[in-house]
Parts: structure tokens; C-alpha cells; sequence
């Protein structure tokens, strides 16, 4: 039986907030021991949050799927994973978790709770990043839950820390942490004004992994020419 709806929307807020308390931390830790290396300071950022999402997910996917992803519950629903009436709470933890875990990030460094970014994200290269990483994502998420579901957090945690290299964004491939990353004027910020265009990228590209997942499993199904031949020698 399924957790009830009140632990599953609590867990997301929790795993959330731990989520970007990760993203936002270490990229403040990153940046102020880097020593001006960007370098240093990105793959601090990115290993942590990698690590982070394996954690994270290995301990609330029993409670609530662990999605922390408003991409990943609309695709939920989109494939009848989950009850639509179930997604607005979904993604309002999911906000409402992205934002404590920032001002927490935010608090912990002697910062203000909440404070705008400057740093620029715009551009046809960032969005069409934003549109790869949240494909792969959603295609990495579907595959594992259909064929290596033991493997999903581990997957997902290696996966975000290779697009943090791979893409020109770094990977948000998450409408809540874009919205929230807003309020930390870091390492991991974002300008309030380049969120409408990185949601859309982000909410495309799994809109568009979840159609192509859809038709790919339906065709592993398919037996083969061999399998249908060797099915028919059986039979006789």
C-alpha cells in the first residue's frame, strides 16, 4: 500500500529542501575555497548534488517516488503513474521545499534568507541545455523504473553530476530549483528574468522524453523475428 498523501507530500518537501540545500551549499562552499577556480568550485558543486540525489532518493522513494521534480510528477501523471489530483500538492511541496532549502543554504553561510541573483542564463545554448538535460534525465528516470529499478538513485545521482559538465547550464533540469536558485544571488544562481525560458526548455524536454520513452517501451515489448520463429518451432 501506498504512503498516504500527507506523508508522500512531506516527504517531497523534506527531500527538496535537502535537495537544494545541497545545490546552493556547496556551490557557496565551492566558490569560496575554489579560489577563484571555477573549475574547483563547479565539480564541488556538482559532486555533492549528485551525491545528495543518491541519498535523497534511496531514502524517500518508498514514501513518495522521490520525484523533488515538478518534470518528473507531471510525467507521472501524464503516464498514469500517479492521480492528477495528486500533482498540485506534489509540486507545491516541491516549491514550497526548494525555498526553505535555499534560504536554509542561504542562512548557514551568513547570507541573507533570500536574495535576487545577477548572474545571467540566457541564450539559445542554455535553453537547448536545459532542454537535453531534463530529456536525459526523464529518459534515465523512466529506464531505470522500467528495467533496473534497484538502480534509480544511483543512476539519476551519476547522471546530474556528468550534465553539470555536459551542458552549458549546468544541468537544472528542475522548474523548482530554477525558481528557487533565484532567491541565492551565488555560485548556483540564476537571474529572476531567465526562469520563463528555462522552465519551458525543462518542461519540453520531458514532455518529449516521456512521449519517446513511451513508444521505446512499447516497442521492447514487440517480440522479434527470431523470437516469433523460435516460438512457432516450439509450438509444433
Amino acid at each position: 500500500m501506498k504512503p498516504n498523501l500527507r506523508a508522500r507530500i512531506t516527504a517531497e518537501f523534506l527531500g527538496t529542501a535537502f535537495l537544494l540545500e545541497a545545490v546552493v551549499g556547496s556551490g557557496i562552499m565551492g566558490e569560496r575555497l575554489a579560489g577563484g577556480n571555477v573549475a574547483i568550485a563547479l565539480l564541488a558543486n556538482s559532486l555533492a548534488t549528485g551525491a545528495m540525489l543518491v541519498v535523497l532518493i534511496l531514502a524517500f522513494e518508498p514514501v513518495s517516488g522521490a520525484h523533488f521534480n515538478p518534470a518528473v510528477t507531471l510525467s507521472m501523471a501524464m503516464t498514469k503513474q500517479m492521480r492528477w489530483r495528486e500533482a498540485a500538492p506534489y509540486i507545491t511541496a516541491q516549491l514550497s521545499g526548494a525555498f526553505i532549502g535555499v534560504a536554509a543554504a542561504n542562512l548557514m553561510f551568513g547570507l541573507p534568507i533570500f536574495f535576487a541573483s545577477a548572474r545571467a542564463r540566457n541564450g539559445p545554448a542554455q535553453l537547448c541545455s536545459e532542454f537535453v538535460a531534463t530529456f536525459g534525465l526523464l529518459i534515465v528516470i523512466w529506464a531505470c523504473v522500467r528495467f533496473r529499478p534497484a538502480m534509480v538513485s544511483f543512476a539519476v545521482g551519476a547522471y546530474i553530476t556528468a550534465a553539470y559538465w555536459f551542458t552549458a547550464s549546468t544541468s537544472f533540469a528542475n522548474p523548482a530549483v530554477t525558481i528557487a536558485r533565484a532567491a541565492s544571488n551565488t555560485f548556483a544562481g540564476i537571474r529572476p528574468v531567465d526562469i520563463p525560458g528555462f522552465v519551458c526548455a525543462e518542461l519540453l524536454g520531458a514532455f518529449v522524453a516521456t512521449v519517446v520513452f513511451r513508444w521505446l517501451a512499447i516497442l521492447a515489448e514487440q517480440p522479434t523475428e527470431r523470437n516469433q520463429a523460435d516460438e512457432s518451432v516450439t509450438s509444433r
